[in-house]
């Protein structure tokens, strides 16, 4: 079965948050077929902006969101 990961980032508004600042300027990475894949375009992307503390990029679960009955493994 396909799990859909996204991979995406932006400026938030306290680097403890995932409180973006400008949602029209959402840095939209891919969306990707496995989690590894997600994690080498997260780690290209995050390792770029280090030393901005105010940048954040993520992961998110897509496949939990359209399936949250599907079991996790």
């Amino acid at each position: 079965m396909q799990k859909l990961h996204l991979v995406m980032g932006g400026r938030v508004s306290d680097p403890r948050t995932l409180e973006f600042t400008d949602l029209q300027k959402i840095d939209f990475v891919g969306i990707f077929p496995d989690y590894a894949s997600a994690e080498d375009a997260w780690r290209g992307k995050a390792q770029k902006t280090v030393d901005d503390a105010e940048m954040r990029y993520v992961i998110v679960h897509l496949h939990r969101l359209l399936e949250p009955e599907m079991p996790v493994k």
